[in-house]
């Protein structure tokens, strides 16, 4: 069996591509960077955009299943951008699909796609899409999700996984600008902290992908469905905020904001980044204080009785891993003076 990855030089990317080859498929990966990693593994690479259609029909070329883990995340930018690589990005790999005879896609979505603003407590999939979106993202990846979803049929087996706050070793965005923004003394709880949160480890989630791939074929009860990935038991976000700050030794977060105050703040700095034309994102943006503020817990029922889906490696067990990396997080942050974080919207 021969996979395509796109993004495989991610963060998830990298464990899908490891957790292929370990498995005896052969690996086709589709990536705009270089990264020695892939050049150590040895597999296949092709450098292109997903915005370039002909490139991505291309890469879809003698591929069995089709893994779509790329994706630009952010909470602030142009619609242009988001809905570029996310959606249309998609639709193209879905057009590479067709064209190649490809069987199989597994694509990497988010609980995003569903966030409405408000909690969602033991939530199952049963939610439905929102009718208002406060970032670009999640709008441009739950149209994303539903071309995916649609598109599955007797030829072509598709399905999508919605993980939810992937953290773990090797991670660039989450945890090191949480650890930066917390030295630089800038860490702030939106609300009490008390919120709940599911979270999802990244060897956890990159198994979910082959235990998709394992069970998803043309009219099989996996393909055409959407499946939430992350660990059964949710936790309080301040008192996952204060573990990771405590394998730095830093001292927990006791500074807050009001989730009113930082929805409105978020506004503000969107209405001003926007007029200004800014690169960098905002600070908080009305959907950061949302997300940081709400309780978000997903049920994984619907995905063990799929396919067999059950995190392989404890939490305890990963914040073990995560620790051995965390001088290589260090030094990334000495790296970026001012670096601060931003949480990822999945």
């Amino acid at each position: 069996m021969k996979a395509l990855v796109t993004g495989g030089g991610g963060f998830l990317g990298l464990y899908i591509v490891e957790q292929l080859l370990d498995a005896g498929w052969q690996v086709r990966v589709l990536c705009r960077g270089d990264y020695p990693r892939l050049r150590e593994l040895g597999v296949e690479v092709q450098h292109a955009d997903l915005r370039d259609r002909a490139a991505v029909i291309a890469a879809c070329c003698g591929i069995d299943a089709v893994f779509h883990a790329a994706a630009v995340p952010g909470i602030h930018g142009p619609w242009e951008l988001f809905h570029g690589i996310n959606t249309l990005g998609t639709e193209h790999i879905l057009a590479g699909c067709r064209e190649h005879r490809v069987s199989k896609l597994i694509y990497t979505s988010s609980p995003s796609v569903v966030f409405d603003g408000e909690d969602h407590l033991d939530a199952d999939e049963s939610l439905p899409y929102p009718t208002r979106w406060l970032s670009y993202y999640p709008h441009s990846k739950a149209l994303a999700e539903q071309a995916v979803l649609r598109a599955s049929d007797e030829t072509l087996a598709t399905c999508a996984l919605r993980p939810h706050l992937i953290w773990g070793p090797r991670d660039t965005q989450l945890i090191p600008r949480l650890i930066a923004r917390a030295r630089a003394g800038r860490l702030r709880l939106v609300g009490d902290g008390r919120n709940l949160i599911s979270m999802a480890y990244v060897e956890n989630v990159a198994a979910a992908h082959l235990q998709a791939a394992a069970h998803l074929a043309p009219g099989s009860a996996v393909a055409g469905q959407a499946y939430f990935i992350n660990e059964p038991q949710p936790v309080p976000c301040g008192d996952w905020i204060n573990t990771l700050l405590s394998l730095t030794g830093l001292p927990p977060v006791r500074k807050h904001i009001s989730a009113a105050a930082a929805y409105r703040i978020g506004a503000v700095l969107e209405g001003v980044f926007t007029l200004l034309r800014l690169k960098s994102e905002p600070p908080m943006t009305r959907f950061l204080a949302r997300q940081l503020s709400r309780s978000h817990t997903y049920r994984i029922e619907k995905a063990q009785r799929a396919f067999g889906y059950m995190p392989l490696v404890s939490v305890n067990e990963g914040l073990k891993r995560l620790q051995a990396d965390l001088t290589r997080i260090t030094e990334m942050i000495r790296a970026v003076p001012g670096s601060g974080l931003q949480s990822r919207s999945d």
